[in-house]
């Protein structure tokens, strides 16, 4: 079929797909951000402030919106973005790592997998530092010795400080939990009162101080994904990377599937997609765009204004990430809620 023939189906049908030695151009478009969330949130504030960025960047400098579509922990919008979106370049969506879970999409009213969607870009969390009173250290390393009281938001704990979990289940801890903190500030408030012994952030503000003080210790810290590579965050004072801790002392495949599956969702955050099927002349545009947003230091800089962790990722470190989390047999996902309770946690 000769180019011409193509082009006329083209308009006959009202398609968008470029032709493939044509160069890409969304002059006088209109970008739409779907974001699954609803205003205000951290997912909603990455997404307004990547998309006009983005668009800058794009060939034809398109105008952009961003939708929300809030409902069931995002299905809503996501099963909206499979279904009802063309993937004709004008439609892309920001998930989070609770899309991303398959605790949420292997839900029976679930009709997406985003295992699928050709990814754009995302954001990370930096990484995260488990923080320990050296007087209490031996203590964690001694089972003879009153346990190690490890502090907690909310009523199960968050992923980032599941390493500490991870340590006792593994490494042999001597540490129990004590859950049910509102937030970092009362943690490290709790941690300099001596009411817990260690605890776990992201938050660089609230670990100032600490990591000033002589009487304690990062004990680890989680790394972020570049390039395919945990990378220690030098504020952490060169504390070891959590996952070289436990680097061949995991023998048990489930036990190694369900340690991936979490390493994995705590290096995961915000995450930029385009529509399944998405032509890859399309794809391959908005990942150029975002590539060269994410080079420029003061997108950075204005990302850490939402989230002092804020961290660019390339595509190929998202899409990595998706991939494991998405190949997690279910067994695997419930042997970290069997480690917990274990441990003493009620946990689903």
């Amino acid at each position: 079929m000769k180019r011409p023939v193509i082009i006329g189906l083209c308009l006959l049908l009202g398609c968008a797909v470029a032709v493939a030695d044509e160069p890409v151009s969304f002059k006088g478009k209109t970008i739409t951000m779907v974001v699954a969330t609803a205003p205000g949130g951290g997912t909603d504030m990455s997404g307004r402030l990547i998309a006009p960025l983005l668009a800058s960047l794009l060939p034809g400098k398109p105008s952009v919106i961003v939708r929300n579509v809030p409902g069931a922990e995002g299905v809503t919008a996501m099963n909206y973005f499979v279904k009802q979106v063309a993937p004709d370049g004008l439609t892309v969506t920001m998930g989070s790592t609770t899309q991303a879970d398959p605790l949420l999409y292997r839900r029976p009213q679930s009709q997406f997998d985003p295992t699928t969607f050709p990814i754009i870009g995302g954001a990370g969390r930096g990484g995260t530092a488990l923080v320990i009173r050296r007087d209490a250290e031996p203590r964690l390393y001694d089972s003879g010795a009153a346990a190690v009281v490890m502090g907690a938001l909310g009523g199960v704990p968050r992923s980032g400080m599941l390493a500490t979990g991870w340590g006792v289940d593994v490494l042999g801890w001597n540490a129990k939990w004590v859950l049910g903190y509102r937030g970092t500030k009362d943690l490290m408030l709790a941690l300099s009162r001596e009411e817990i012994d260690m605890t776990s952030t992201a938050n660089l503000f609230q670990l100032a101080e600490i990591i000033a003080n002589p009487k304690f210790k990062i004990l680890s810290q989680s790394g972020s994904l570049q390039n395919g590579q945990l990378m220690a965050r030098n504020e952490f004072g060169g504390a070891p990377i959590f996952t070289s801790m436990l680097q061949d002392k995991i023998k048990d495949g489930l036990t190694r599937q369900a340690f991936d599956y979490w390493s994995s969702i705590t290096s995961l955050d915000k995450w930029l997609a385009l529509p399944p099927k998405t032509p890859e002349i399309y794809v391959q545009t908005y990942r150029e765009a975002y590539k060269s947003l994410s080079a420029d230091p003061a997108f950075a800089d204005l990302g850490r204004k939402i989230s002092e962790d804020f961290e660019p990722m390339s595509y190929r470190d998202v899409e990595s990430l998706i991939a494991k989390i998405g190949s997690t047999p279910p067994e695997a996902i419930a042997y970290i809620g069997a480690m917990l309770r274990r441990q003493g946690v009620t946990a689903e």
